[in-house]
């Protein structure tokens, strides 16, 4: 579902991969009219996998079109000079809710330096890898993280990739924010704003934000790599009778107090902190305490099969939660279903129909619209370069005809 709250506002979005195209969604979804600029035929990341077996060749990505929800499709020739005239007129073009730039695509004619020569007051986001514009994608920012190192049992010599592009989703929102922020400056000051977001800044930066950096400089110590174990207090995963994995977490004191009633293992945590000189009153003992309290909860759980187990956990508001796959999860949970006001069935062309997301967050008394699929590419050419530009359709025909733009593609699944 698609919010209101920025209706007026336009962006135009050139990108590729996952940083800035989520960025572009995440505006899109609230709103704001995302118009994304593609080259024709598809850019660099337009067939990635996953993508919908097809008869007759390449079928859609599903991850491309995944992240293009909601935006509008104009598909010009980059390579010829009219074409990237067109863009930059695009970017630049009048109005109070307009000049407004998302790209990782560093190229001088997309500059801050040549828009702002055309529009003074346009504002401009580009995600970076590095912040001295050397590449770097989310596998390469994260190894230098250091969480590699612990993650999973990790070390350094056998360090631990997780496969959440976390650092891209933490980007994207970041411009997404940074542009909205820019945008209320210009409304009060008239002025534009060059922005440039480095993957690796927004990694490094939550580092620092979280407290690692801190640790490592002022404690001189590295985070040790625990497996399942939940950092700083207590949580881990625990296998039931059938076989199923279930984690429970008990960080507040309420937390704790839930787990140790619903395991009925009261005497025999209070044995234990005597033993071990601990409270586990306090999270950070807990954490200490961990293999022990561990070797209290794993026998409750291997007595019960999932379905007991979860009962019982719900019954006693345990926080808990489910391993699953994400086949399962669909089959499973209703929080990934149209039972969840988030979540809706959209119908993609060549893709056909499937469950989609909209806005995360919750507005109930907003009226919100459905959210549209990904375009096929070009699909809005013509009236994107008619509407914005006010160009007549003889012209916008005359770009056709010397292969400047094109649209709408052919849909896949038409053939078929």
């Amino acid at each position: 579902m698609t919010y209101p709250f920025l209706g007026r506002l336009r962006v135009i979005e050139s990108s590729a991969f996952i940083a800035a195209p989520l960025a572009g969604l995440t505006l899109a979804q609230y709103g704001a009219d995302v118009i994304r600029i593609d080259m024709i035929g598809g850019g660099i990341d337009y067939a990635r996998m996953p993508r919908m077996p097809h008869p007759e060749g390449r079928g859609r990505s599903l991850y491309w079109t995944a992240l293009n929800k909601g935006k509008r499709s104009v598909a010009i020739d980059l390579r010829k000079p009219e074409g990237r005239e067109l863009i930059q007129a695009l970017v630049t073009a009048p109005g109070p809710d307009a000049g407004l730039l998302l790209t990782n695509i560093g190229t001088p004619w997309l500059s801050h330096e040549s828009l702002a020569q055309k529009r003074a007051d346009v504002i401009s986001c580009t995600i970076q890898g590095n912040g001295d514009g050397s590449t770097a994608v989310d596998y390469t920012v994260n190894c230098a993280t250091g969480y590699p190192v612990i993650t999973g049992g990790g070390s350094s010599a056998a360090p631990v990739n997780h496969v959440l592009p976390a650092w891209d989703i933490a980007c994207a929102y970041q411009a997404a924010f940074a542009v909205l922020a820019a945008v209320d400056h210009r409304r009060r000051t008239g002025q534009g704003a060059e922005l440039k977001l480095a993957l690796s800044d927004m990694a490094f930066t939550m580092l620092s934000h979280l407290g690692v950096l801190a640790e490592s400089e002022l404690l001189h110590q590295e985070r040790p790599s625990i497996g399942n174990h939940l950092y700083g207090a207590f949580g881990r995963d625990f296998a039931t009778a059938d076989g199923q994995r279930i984690m429970v977490a008990a960080i507040s004191a309420g937390q704790w107090k839930s787990l140790v009633n619903c395991c009925g293992i009261s005497d025999s945590i209070a044995q234990v902190q005597r033993e071990l000189q601990l409270d586990f009153a306090d999270e950070a003992q807990r954490f200490e305490g961990r293999d022990a309290i561990a070797a209290l909860v794993e026998p409750w759980f291997a007595q019960r099969n999932a379905q007991e187990a979860e009962a019982a956990l719900e019954a006693h508001k345990v926080c808990w939660g489910r391993y699953s796959t994400v086949q399962e999860l669909l089959a499973q949970d209703a929080r990934v279903s149209t039972d969840n006001p988030v979540f809706e069935r959209i119908d993609t062309p060549g893709i056909g129909q499937h469950i989609a997301a909209g806005a995360a967050v919750r507005a109930p008394a907003m009226e919100r619209a459905p959210t549209s699929a990904a375009a096929l590419l070009g699909t809005h050419t013509d009236e994107v370069l008619e509407q914005v530009l006010g160009l007549s359709p003889e012209a916008v025909g005359r770009l056709h005809d010397a292969g400047i733009v094109a649209g709408p593609e052919r849909d896949p699944s038409a053939a078929a």
